[in-house]
């Protein structure tokens, strides 16, 4: 097996947005250069929100684009769709064979989802399984992840432990490498950044659409002329992602002095994340105009991903007394 093969993925219901990218993607990028990087595109478990086919299809394409964009070099890393790779529901399947149901009931997604009043789908209760199914398909011992994604891999690592013990050695037990410097995302709403809450500032924003967003963040009824809490604001820290180290220091002093207002400071938010990502926003740009290339980075990833989901499979299956 790989000394280092890192696995991380992301789902497509939509556009990434800045909670992606710093919380996941840039990370997760980043161990490109330090393993065997393994990136895929979750479109299974979207399917637990997204019930549009066309859609569907246009956001594994904008997610493959922005990955592309953001830095992920295909002759470095593994680039593919779940779903192109066939044996991760077999395998969700065999685990689920093994997973006891108090494990599932105590996992955060479902319970968040029972404590707001909704009917979860068997597919949200069973989604731990289908993420175990991802990691260790692929031999993953390295599951870059946000603190709030922790449970997932520890859900992997009980379940990879349970089919070792009963079966023989089969799984490599992954390690979560927490992301520590952005564990969380502020929205426009002062929570966390999600599709989910529709709070999100988005990765490739048109410049109108993203102005006129960062204009609605949510803030307190302060006057200009009065001192402002800068630990409590979502305007300053999104504005720490994108701004030099000197330009967020005089916002925080402005904050702390007051005699600007909140507007001024939303005005300067915008203007640093259009800047920022102005280079990335000109590179998908330039891969979007050539859907062949693009098919051809996804069709070599899953030929590449399947070749080593295959031994897995064959080692699984054989284990648990089938053909």
């Amino acid at each position: 097996m790989v000394v280092s093969r890192i696995l991380s993925g992301i789902k497509p219901t939509g556009r990434p947005h800045l909670g992606n990218y710093f919380g996941m993607m840039r990370p997760g990028i980043e161990w490109q250069d330090k393993g065997e990087a393994f990136y895929f595109i979750a479109d299974y478990h979207a399917l637990t929100t997204v019930h549009d086919p066309a859609l569907l299809r246009e956001y594994s394409r904008s997610v493959a684009l922005d990955f592309l964009a953001c830095g992920l070099d295909p002759s470095k890393a593994v680039l593919f769709r779940q779903s192109d790779v066939p044996e991760v529901t077999e395998l969700a399947w065999l685990l689920t064979c093994l997973t006891p149901m108090p494990m599932l009931e105590n996992c955060h997604a479902y319970k968040d989802h029972l404590n707001k009043g909704k009917v979860p789908s068997h597919g949200l209760f069973a989604y731990p399984v289908l993420m175990a199914a991802d990691i260790l398909l692929y031999n993953s011992n390295i599951v870059p992840v946000g603190r709030d994604q922790k449970q997932h891999v520890e859900v992997t690592r009980d379940l990879a432990e349970k089919a070792n013990r009963t079966f023989g050695p089969i799984f490599t037990v992954p390690e979560a490498s927490i992301v520590a410097e952005v564990a969380t995302v502020i929205g426009l709403d002062g929570q966390k950044m999600s599709k989910s809450y529709n709070n999100t500032l988005g990765l490739f924003e048109e410049e109108k659409v993203l102005r006129k967003k960062v204009m609605s963040i949510v803030t307190d009824s302060s006057p200009v002329e009065a001192p402002k809490d800068p630990s409590s604001s979502s305007i300053l820290a999104l504005y720490k992602l994108c701004a030099e180290p000197a330009a967020v220091a005089l916002m925080e002093d402005q904050f702390r002095s007051g005699g600007v207002g909140y507007g001024d400071f939303k005005k300067r938010l915008f203007d640093a994340l259009w800047s920022r990502f102005a280079p990335l926003r000109a590179r998908r740009a330039e891969l979007a105009s050539d859907p062949a290339a693009l098919d051809a980075i996804l069709e070599n990833g899953a030929d590449r991903a399947r070749a080593v989901a295959l031994p897995t499979m064959s080692r699984m299956r054989q284990a648990m007394g089938l053909r």
